[in-house]
């Protein structure tokens, strides 16, 4: 899944995304609030990890500015603000969780696993269709039981073709969801994933809809 960090801290946003990098998720960084508020209206984002006090625009009014255009996007806020009144500032301003720093990269990831399964409309942490079972926190997969090794851009397609298996994903989308800024993307590559996931999980798994994209088999 592909994240925005906003974090002016250059020590603090490398540790940042080098942990999410390791958990399996694609992260973007920028270090100025009046960037990512122009970056978020013209790219897309799973969640959003915004930090506060930003050179050029302060957090809570690129997270005002984000709610006001109607924009859903999942945000963290992530600061060393640690008042309560800065925690219901940041809250009722749209921010869908809060952590102070210092905190632990794995609460981090474990919050922002919470926040993707709420936004899909899942409750339990594993995802499971036609006896396969992807288990995001553990990255593990199996099928029938049985333990199935992906590399870390078949996770990341399987993962995000399994939260909406109804929902047909264009190649676009999909590059955008598993490549970040910076990233070598060859030219065949989602169709080179696709091919892996269809052979070690079967061939009529996951179904390719000419000219528009694919998707999961129905149940």
């Amino acid at each position: 899944m592909r994240l925005l960090l906003v974090e002016d801290d250059a020590m603090i946003g490398e540790a940042i995304r080098a942990g999410l990098r390791r958990d399996g998720f694609t992260v973007d960084w920028v270090h100025d609030g009046e960037t990512a508020e122009q970056v978020l209206k013209t790219e897309s984002f799973d969640v959003l990890l915004l930090d506060l006090g930003l050179p050029r625009k302060a957090g809570l009014a690129v997270l005002s500015g984000l709610r006001a255009r109607g924009d859903a996007l999942p945000v963290i806020i992530l600061t060393a603000r640690d008042s309560v009144s800065d925690r219901v500032q940041g809250l009722d301003a749209g921010a869908d969780d809060y952590l102070v720093k210092p905190f632990d990269l794995d609460e981090l990831a474990a919050r922002i696993r919470a926040l993707l399964r709420r936004k899909s409309g899942q409750t339990a942490p594993a995802i499971e269709h036609l006896g396969v079972v992807l288990n995001p926190a553990a990255h593990t997969v199996q099928r029938d039981g049985q333990d199935i090794a992906l590399s870390p851009r078949e996770f990341a397609l399987l993962q995000l073709l399994m939260e909406r298996p109804g929902t047909i994903h264009s190649r676009e989308r999909i590059e955008g969801r598993l490549y970040g800024w910076g990233e070598e993307l060859e030219s065949n590559a989602i169709e080179v994933h696709v091919h892996g996931l269809r052979r070690k999980l079967g061939a009529d798994f996951i179904l390719t809809v000419r000219g528009v994209g694919y998707r999961v088999r129905p149940a």
